[in-house]
């Protein structure tokens, strides 16, 4: 009869125990069950105002139970690209962007960015670019976009 009740309580606590792992998962921390899950849309390049620089902006959205982790880009285009934090008007160039678990990474116009510096040609409207977006922590590692470039006004809806 003891041993019973030390069994159901002990199943009591690996319930609750359980279930508030569960619920850690959901909401999107890193620690969650499962790798990332990646898929990205939206993808965009203005049409560079320089010859030689250009932005580049996706979403990419994790429905994973981990978070991942942007660490790089390339493309055809450029010699070199850079990912850009952007807090407030302070831009600083980093070495990863942080995709949450359960959430997306939303980059933008003032925002988060990708660099795409030392082109080999200035893009024109309705060209369109291939990107290979490079992810730590993820299934996929790595993810290919082709993305469209757009009038240097582009605002996307949403």
């Amino acid at each position: 009869m003891r041993r019973r009740a030390l069994l159901g309580a002990l199943g009591g606590v690996v319930a609750v125990a359980a279930a508030t792992g569960a619920a850690t998962g959901l909401t999107g921390h890193s620690g969650g069950h499962g790798p990332a899950k990646l898929t990205v849309s939206g993808g965009y390049i203005p049409q560079p105002l320089l010859t030689d620089e250009a932005a580049a902006y996706v979403t990419v959205t994790n429905t994973g139970g981990t978070d991942a982790q942007l660490t790089s880009v390339s493309t055809a285009l450029a010699a070199h690209t850079t990912l850009h934090d952007t807090t407030g008007t302070t831009m600083r160039q980093v070495t990863a962007l942080t995709v949450p678990a359960g959430g997306k990474l939303a980059l933008g116009t003032g925002g988060d960015h990708m660099m795409l510096e030392t082109l080999t040609h200035k893009p024109k409207v309705g060209e369109r670019v291939t990107l290979r977006l490079h992810f730590a922590h993820a299934v996929p590692a790595t993810i290919t976009v082709t993305v469209p470039v757009r009038p240097t006004t582009y605002s996307p809806k949403g």
